[in-house]
């Protein structure tokens, strides 16, 4: 693989990102600036539903917003059958974390502070950080067409990279196609190949032209994971680690190789209602169904061990709650990119009909910036709101509500900015509904 060290750039980054970690970690231990609810032993786990966070010296030592945080995000799980829950939050008013649920339905097992997390769709603004990065370096244009990296792409000539990572290549996801959700139901082992996926997506007619419409596609992301891949000499999984997880010190956080579906302990279970073929257009149960759901006699599916590698650069990656709040401030306070693409980078974002905003791999829900993430099993929510200096990170081990099919852990997240903005703030998810979103 290509020395990076011949960069200043990335030199100068990687002392800044190592000495910023320290300073973190220095904070939580000897300061005790991150409250644990209810850690009473050395496992890292915290407080379930059944016994509310925030006891003994702990609640003396919790930020004001904690109490009702508590309060909305064990609503919000009744509400929408989430079996557990974590939530981190970095705030000027304190930083605090704490669980709830459980990670195995059936038991009384918590979730963990430090539990590993498929991040899906999070995974995307890696992907695109790379390609800024590379842009930076004069390895590539964002008006670059898609053609001068990648054969056989449809409308190929005037795809840009911009494009692509904006979501407005027009290319169909080869995660609506109906084949594909039938080999995950059938081969959920299958480790896939970036081409295979390309097949699928080629197969079908374009949706729109390029640069004309925003729809969300793993397509595109794909097609950006195999230019980094040229462009750097070696893998997406080790330019992920060069180029963003080693300067940030980031030590549990990872893009698996395709053939690789474990998930390092400590973790939960993972679990999403119904078959991806069921869900191909909406991850709602039925609403004949949805009663069951909700008073647990309906049992979502487990996919904790599914492999992943359909979702590639586009939502493969691997984290813990502390190390995506790390990535996550880093991305949106310009530490991973200079001054000037930093500006292109927030200057990129549009607003959608969700009620989101997004652009070259980041979203906007109001005033924080960040992403969602969504595989069968898990998904996650992570922002940063630069001005007020909060960071909020959601993991559950549910892919999606059975009410309306939204991103659980957006469910959550907005419960829990309403707390943290009263009420004044809506998050919109990105992804559309539908199947294996990524």
């Amino acid at each position: 693989m290509p020395d990076q060290s011949g960069s200043p750039a990335i030199l100068r980054d990687r002392k800044t990102f190592r000495q910023r970690s320290a300073r973190i970690a220095l904070g939580v231990v000897v300061a005790g600036s991150l409250v644990v609810a209810g850690c009473g032993s050395d496992d890292s786990s915290s407080t379930t539903t059944s016994a509310p966070a925030g006891t003994s010296d702990t609640a003396r030592n919790a930020p004001a917003y904690a109490a009702g945080v508590e309060a909305a995000v064990t609503k919000v799980m009744k509400d929408n059958a989430i079996p557990g829950v974590v939530v981190l939050i970095h705030s000027p008013e304190g930083d605090w974390a704490t669980t709830f649920g459980t990670a195995e339905i059936g038991t009384d097992t918590p979730m963990r502070i430090d539990d590993h997390f498929r991040v899906g769709s999070n995974t995307k603004t890696m992907t695109s950080t790379v390609i800024l990065q590379l842009a930076e370096e004069g390895k590539l244009s964002l008006e670059d067409p898609v053609s001068r990296y990648i054969d056989g792409v449809p409308n190929g000539d005037t795809i840009t990279i911009a494009d692509l990572s904006e979501m407005r290549s027009g290319l169909f996801s080869y995660t609506a196609d109906l084949g594909f959700n039938q080999t995950l139901d059938e081969q959920p082992e299958k480790a896939w190949t970036p081409q295979e996926l390309l097949d699928i997506a080629f197969s079908h007619p374009v949706n729109a032209a390029p640069g004309t419409e925003f729809e969300y596609s793993n397509t595109n992301i794909v097609l950006l994971g195999l230019i980094i891949e040229k462009l750097t000499g070696t893998t997406a999984t080790q330019a992920f680690e060069d180029r963003i997880f080693e300067p940030l010190g980031l030590t549990e956080s990872l893009l698996p190789m395709p053939d690789d579906a474990s998930l390092a302990d400590p973790h939960s279970h993972g679990y999403q209602f119904l078959t991806n073929v069921e869900t191909i257009d909406t991850y709602a149960v039925p609403k004949a169904q949805l009663p069951a759901a909700l008073d647990g006699s309906l049992k979502p599916l487990e996919y904790t061990d599914a492999n992943p590698s359909w979702a590639w650069t586009a939502g493969g990656a691997i984290s813990i709650p502390e190390e995506l709040a790390t990535y996550v401030e880093a991305m949106v306070d310009g530490d991973l990119l200079g001054p000037e693409m930093q500006k292109v980078r927030m200057d990129s974002i549009r607003e959608m009909s969700t009620g989101a905003g997004y652009g070259l791999g980041i979203a906007q829900f109001g005033p924080m910036y960040g992403h969602d993430g969504q595989l069968p099993g898990f998904s996650t929510f992570m922002a940063r709101d630069p001005k007020a200096r909060t960071t909020l990170i959601i993991g559950t081990n549910l892919s999606a509500s059975p009410v309306d099919g939204e991103n659980a852990a957006v469910v959550v997240a907005k419960a829990v900015m309403g707390v943290l903005y009263g009420g004044s703030v809506s998050a919109g998810d990105p992804a559309q509904a539908g199947s294996t979103a990524g």
